[in-house]
């Protein structure tokens, strides 16, 4: 113990050292030097944000943050968050699912699809909280920016921040007349249309239009149908409109809606088999798993589908008072989503395993938030109210062919064959009596329903103590309270039933030997506490508080060089396990220390920051899949972990047709205290999270006077390999086949070449996704693996060409 305390605190050493001779080096290159000055027609942007709930320039920020503009979202063609998590190193977002994506920072994350828990990562859309996973990931619709604040960001924005927040930005209605309209046509029949339209209403009053449209078949064919497994097809529409009521008043509201229909993500199998009847050995022969990117796709889901319904509205109100501003925030959220996605990857009845998660969601918040600045003190101070219900129905379906494998594989069954229904039918087959008891569906659920309300009061300061040093303290009070239920009834299989009637009727069980109630049994979900409480709901109710702190300090060396320290908490609220009845987390604590610099050289057109840092987490919320039982279940896991680490960021305007970026993230994340639930303990080694990830952007622009201009933009984003540890060892997260290469490091390569007409109404461009046509395993479906012997992959798409044309005035 006493050698863990003095690398880390040797680890802390380093990190604050290197942010001091960080500063050391820019203090040296912001010494007057002999150089030419710049051409004023090559000038650095300045950036404007508003992480800290005040307009400020990105170099003012004392915060480790990364700003996506609109340029890059159409360089990239980003169509939602996910486009960007290879361009912002240390973001992580899946959105594979876009009912279930997950959201992970600074290597922190929620590992939970339930409703049970909250993200780690909050998501706001002009400041408002978007909530939890099922209504995040929606296409962007008329976005100017992306601010994503890295570390602890409890103080400021609230709830679920413990790694950080994700702020979206978007235009608000303007006094100018405009419009636009673009499409893009790319391979897999893509067809994405994207429009806007924003109105003057008189002198105070605007209406800004957006929609867009999004479309594609789909890059995986089933072997055997030929239907396409990986389709796109979602449309949004966005309408605002903003007022001003004399000349202190302004309001702005927005209605949002999307409606999204395709299938579920695709499903490889990656398990050889035997021709049927025969089933894989058990246990698998992890070695033996087939390559997903050259293995034919055959799935059969019944249903499958991966929809949703979402409407929101925001309205915002800012007035002017003599002593400062006061902004009222009223925001409405509701959608209904479906997510039905194969398991076990194959196209055979008696391994069939599917899952499916629905959910209904409202929410509603309310913000009041002041604000004002003197000479010495910039403040800001508020309260919120958030309250939401949920619904959540998680399924797991089957057939009796599949379930009857499971018997076997167990052991269980009292007959010569050790299959239950199929050795019945036979019976009854020899016997000429009509009845069969194969190819019945089985369905096992849960339902679990959510009533969460949290408020908030929150104040913080930037005390001015001289024209080069500021002080800023901030604090936030949350108080968090939780309604939640579970209700597991009986397995659900009304055709297997109404013949098991029959059966009894006609004394087959009495001919058999085998009492009726050996064929009613459940088979997902037969924990204790779900055995025990089959059929009846039941509830628990708790609520959690919390005082969240922020302090900084920064110095400006000069106008251009800053250097910065912190110190901040991050809360997220405790829980509920919603596949294990009676089961709960406790609220998660996150202690973030960071120091850092910002530095811009105007004669050089170049400024950049980097931040150093190091954060305690504690009690991490993780739902898990044990496998050490005879049927696996998903478990509460929970774990304390540390990790220190650099972010770094640069952009150079080299020329004035030249401009580059560079951003990088090293992290060193370990395990402080954890035992799996398998009884591995991993204190001290790697929770799996890459150290190193970077990404590196060019763009060149080619003015041809009267015939417009040409712009070609190429992004590289880079991801190490997992660092496996003994814990991903057992849950199949790393290693585990060379033919599925996990946690390989990852690479993505994106290029944008456009020309644009002289007046800017009129534009073409060429893109290339992954030009490097890489594809990765992005998880494994191990539901079926112990009691099936299957194991299905998902994969990432694979490279795509495509061509845009745009119109505007």
């Amino acid at each position: 113990m006493m050698v863990r305390k003095h690398l880390l605190g040797l680890r802390v050493r380093q990190a604050l050292f290197g942010g001091i001779a960080a500063g050391a080096a820019s203090m040296a290159l912001a010494a007057p030097q002999e150089t030419q000055p710049a051409p004023d027609a090559v000038m650095l942007d300045r950036i404007t944000v508003t992480a800290q709930s005040r307009e400020q320039e990105l170099q003012d920020v004392p915060i480790a943050l990364q700003v996506v503009n609109a340029q890059m979202l159409d360089d990239v063609v980003a169509r939602d968050l996910s486009g960007i998590d290879m361009f912002v190193p240390g973001l992580v977002v899946n959105g594979q699912q876009p009912t279930q994506p997950s959201f992970q920072l600074r290597g922190i994350s929620t590992d939970d699809f339930g409703i049970g828990t909250d993200p780690a990562v909050g998501v706001y859309v002009d400041g408002v909280y978007a909530g939890r996973g099922g209504g995040v990931l929606l296409p962007f619709t008329d976005v100017e920016r992306i601010e994503v604040l890295k570390g602890p960001q409890g103080t400021l924005f609230g709830r679920n921040t413990a790694a950080g927040a994700i702020s979206i930005i978007t235009h608000r209605p303007g006094s100018e007349a405009e419009g636009r309209a673009r499409v893009r046509f790319a391979e897999y029949g893509q067809q994405y249309v994207d429009a806007m339209a924003n109105i003057p209403v008189g002198e105070v009053s605007a209406f800004r239009l957006n929609g867009v449209f999004n479309q594609a078949d789909g890059w995986i064919q089933d072997a055997n149908t030929g239907e396409d497994l990986a389709p796109q097809d979602n449309w949004a529409t966005r309408a605002g409109f903003s007022t001003r009521f004399g000349d202190n008043t302004t309001a702005w509201i927005t209605w949002d809606h999307e409606k999204l229909d395709q299938l579920g993500q695709a499903t490889i199998g990656v398990v050889p088999l035997p021709a049927a009847p025969g089933t894989p050995s058990l246990p698998l022969d992890e070695t033996a798993y087939l390559d997903p990117r050259r293995t034919p796709a055959a799935v059969d889901v019944d249903g499958n589908e991966e929809s949703r319904r979402f409407d929101g509205l925001t309205l915002i109100v800012d007035h002017a008072f003599e002593w400062g501003n006061l902004t009222s925030t009223t925001a409405w959220h509701d959608y209904d989503s479906v997510n039905r996605v194969e398991e076990d990857g194959t196209a055979r009845i008696d391994l069939y395993v599917d899952s499916v998660n629905t959910e209904s969601n409202t929410n509603v918040y309310q913000e009041f938030k002041f604000s004002g600045s003197s000479d010495r003190l910039d403040w800001v101070a508020g309260a919120s109210y958030f309250h939401e219900k949920a619904d959540q129905t998680s399924q797991v379906n089957a057939y009796t062919d599949s379930v009857d494998t499971i018997v076997r594989n167990m052991g269980v069954a009292p007959t010569p064959d050790g299959t239950l229904y199929g050795f019945t039918t036979q019976v009854m087959q020899m016997y000429g009596i009509p009845l069969s008891l194969m190819g019945e569906p089985w369905n096992e659920q849960f339902v679990n329903t959510l009533d969460t309300t949290a408020y908030a009061l929150y104040g913080d300061v930037i005390w001015k103590v001289n024209d080069r040093f500021n002080l800023t303290f901030g604090l936030r009070y949350t108080r968090d309270e939780k309604d939640f239920s579970w209700f597991n009834d009986h397995r659900y299989a009304p055709g297997l039933d109404a013949t098991l009637d029959q059966m009894e009727a006609l004394g087959i069980f009495d001919m058999l030997g085998i009492p009726k109630e050996a064929y009613i049994f459940d088979i997902a979900f037969i924990d204790p506490p779900a055995m025990m409480n089959k059929g009846q709901t039941t509830r628990d109710k708790k609520s959690w508080s919390d005082l969240s702190p922020r302090l900084v300090a920064d110095y400006h060396f000069t106008e251009d060089l800053m250097a910065f320290a912190s110190v901040a908490k991050g809360y997220k609220a405790g829980g509920f396990n919603a596949l294990q009845i009676g089961s709960e987390f406790d609220n998660e604590d996150v202690w973030n220390f960071e120091t850092g610099i910002k530095h811009v050289l105007p004669e050089h057109r170049l400024q950049y920051d980097l931040s150093t840092y190091y954060y305690a987490y504690d009690n991490r919320q993780a739902i898990r899949l044990d496998t050490t039982t005879a049927i696996p279940r998903y478990v509460v896991d929970t774990s304390d972990l540390e990790a220190w680490g650099v972010d770094f960021n640069a952009m150079w305007q080299a020329t004035a047709a030249l401009a580059l970026d560079f951003n990088a993230a090293y992290i060193d994340s370990t395990y402080k205290d954890y035992v799996t639930p398998e009884g591995i303990d991993v204190s001290g080694q790697p929770t799996g999270i890459p150290k190193w990830s970077f990404a590196a952007g060019a763009a060149y622009t080619w003015e041809l006077d009267e015939h417009g201009s040409v712009r070609a933009a190429v992004r590289y984003g880079y991801r190490g390999k997992t660092r496996c540890s003994d814990e991903s060892q057992s849950q199949g997260t790393c290693g585990v086949s060379t033919a599925l290469r996990l946690g390989e490091s990852q690479e993505l390569a994106n290029l944008r070449v456009g020309w644009t007409s002289a007046s800017g109404r009129y534009g073409v461009a060429v893109y290339g996704e992954n030009l490097l046509d890489n594809q990765y395993v992005s998880g494994l479906g191990t539901y079926g693996k112990t009691v099936l012997g299957t194991v299905g992959a998902r994969l990432t798409p694979p490279r795509v060409w495509g061509v845009e044309f745009s119109a505007g005035f």
